[in-house]
């Protein structure tokens, strides 16, 4: 056992784009160890529980929302606060990816990439951060960014470009919230064992050589191992940790691809 089955008792979280594999996977582990946790998406909510069905219902609150718009945003958040009492922690965790060669690249897609990646992650910490200041919680923002922010991968240049600018975002709410009280820091995992990445490294045997020479511990990451490390950041450990990124990610930023 890595974490007490109390860590995160008593806490109230809030998570974006908790209904993909790695945001579900985040979700069983804080509802293992005690947190309540609302969990937002844009699925309708029959596909929603479909994919929650194993989830403890009094520990969970699926609120369907596009937090690329302000208003669900607060509105998602006044329903959280609502179920759950006042937040602690919120997850800015929902993201995409549109793979291309950066020449190649178009405009819309450009900005669908910044607006769920960069826009959703601004929205959500200033309403939840807004929320804990009003209730006078001592919370935190945790961004999900990644390592190719430092190092990045190629075709999707857009994606990078966005966790990078969510890194600095982090930092920005950091620096300005500090004084009052709310934390804000960002996890970036590595090829992690799920969605596109997986079913590359499945069938493409040039992204897979070329994702094996990337991980210098040489397998793609588990989703349990992410999961271990946003337990981590929403436990009391991390309490004197703000403005940083937690990287996780089997050494894959040490050195850039040749």
């Amino acid at each position: 056992m890595t974490f007490r089955d109390d860590a995160l008792a008593g806490q109230h979280i809030v998570i974006s784009g908790g209904c993909g594999a790695l945001g579900l996977s985040i979700v069983r582990k804080l509802i293992e160890h005690g947190a309540n946790v609302t969990v937002n998406d844009v699925l309708d909510p029959i596909t929603a529980a479909a994919r929650l069905s194993d989830m403890p219902t009094d520990h969970f609150f699926y609120a369907q929302a596009d937090l690329t718009q302000a208003d669900e945003v607060a509105h998602m958040i006044s329903e959280a606060r609502g179920r759950f009492g006042p937040v602690h922690t919120a997850l800015c965790h929902v993201g995409m990816v549109i793979p291309a060669l950066l020449l190649d690249y178009k405009p819309a897609d450009w900005d669908q990439v910044m607006t769920v990646n960069v826009k959703t992650a601004f929205l959500l910490g200033q309403a939840a951060a807004r929320a804990m200041i009003e209730d006078a919680v001592q919370g935190q923002l945790i961004f999900t960014t990644s390592w190719v922010a430092e190092t990045p991968w190629p075709e999707i240049g857009p994606y990078n470009t966005s966790k990078a600018a969510m890194n600095q975002l982090m930092r920005s709410f950091a620096r300005e919230l500090a004084g009052q009280g709310v934390r804000a820091n960002a996890i970036a995992p590595g090829i992690v064992a799920a969605g596109m990445a997986q079913n590359q490294w499945d069938t493409d045997p040039s992204y897979r050589a070329r994702a094996q020479k990337a991980i210098p511990l040489g397998h793609m990451q588990s989703l349990d191992s992410v999961a271990n490390a946003f337990m981590f950041m929403c436990s009391p450990a991390s309490s004197y940790m703000t403005g940083s990124v937690l990287t996780v990610d089997g050494g894959c930023s040490l050195y850039p691809m040749d």
